[in-house]
């Protein structure tokens, strides 16, 4: 083999080699995000086959599929100062790929963040009782202001519930002893 045959070999495998990094498949579920020299350029893409320009161009992929984030168990202080575990469950979407790829550096993460800080303070400002028999309106109040921050991020919340209040075992007891109570005096009086 000549030297100019192993030129025209080293030039082809480049070649090939650079084509093979200027695709890009983008799933039904994803849109993908491109970046020219640093820049966003016509919004997202997806889904399909897609060639990019290698080293100028970058893709990065969003997944728009629902996601469903487990708010850990957070400890609340009531408005009555009664202090209960309660964890959620909060399913959230990406609806503008360019702005949660854009506005924040995770979505994901501050979507759990804003969940989290967002289930303390508004329970804390029930009592107790809401907490155990209003569930419905304060799901609906979570969801609206978790979907109020997020909705700037691209990301739409559609539901949140909460899951379980853990009650410490002095409270189940005195709740438990005043439940008897009350059967006594209905006893007594029938």
């Amino acid at each position: 083999m000549t030297t100019t045959g192993i030129v025209i070999l080293a030039v082809a495998l480049f070649l090939l080699i650079l084509a093979a990094s200027s695709i890009r498949i983008v799933q039904e579920y994803e849109r993908g995000v491109i970046f020219r020299l640093g820049r966003v350029i016509a919004g997202a893409k997806g889904p399909g086959l897609f060639f990019i320009i290698p080293i100028i161009d970058r893709m990065m992929k969003v997944n728009l599929q629902i996601v469903t984030l487990d708010v850990p168990p957070q400890d609340v202080i009531t408005r009555d100062n009664v202090t209960v575990r309660v964890n959620a469950v909060c399913y959230f979407q990406v609806f503008d790929s360019v702005k949660a790829t854009v506005e924040i550096q995770n979505y994901y993460y501050a979507t759990s963040q804003i969940s989290q800080t967002t289930l303390r303070a508004v329970l804390s400002k029930v009592d107790l009782d809401d907490i155990l028999t209003e569930r419905d309106r304060l799901n609906q109040d979570l969801q609206r202001i978790i979907d109020e921050v997020t909705d700037p991020w691209g990301v739409k919340v559609s539901l949140v519930e909460i899951k379980d209040v853990d009650l410490p075992t002095e409270m189940q007891r005195a709740m438990a002893r005043q439940a008897e109570a009350e059967r006594e005096r209905r006893a007594k009086i029938i």
